[in-house]
């Protein structure tokens, strides 16, 4: 397991995740509630996909994780998200997207 899925999981068992609009409304469309999406991201078994974006708002560049990870029923999420800091500290996982994943 990598540095960054264990910071990733450590920030999610604190419940510091912020849910981005688009991402609650996939997990709303998918029945998905914020408990299933955590016990994904702290059941896989590594990041899945490490994306370079640039940030629609900001124009700034950040790195995007995609994790996929099953909840303790077998479901397969799907999960993209980055770290947000402040003053040079992670504070937050930033979920963009969640929702369940075609690729079973």
């Amino acid at each position: 397991m990598t540095d960054v899925l264990i910071r990733i999981k450590r920030l999610v068992l604190a419940h510091r995740v912020i849910f981005t609009a688009k991402a609650e409304g996939e997990m709303y469309a998918e029945g998905l509630t914020q408990e299933l999406v955590f016990e994904a991201i702290l059941n896989a078994p590594a990041i899945t996909k490490t994306l370079r974006s640039r940030n629609p708002r900001s124009g700034r560049r950040e790195t995007l994780y995609v994790i996929k990870g099953l909840t303790y029923d077998g479901l397969m999420v799907y999960t993209k998200g980055k770290m947000a800091t402040f003053e040079g500290r992670e504070v937050f996982y930033v979920l963009i997207s969640s929702k369940r994943s075609t690729d079973e």
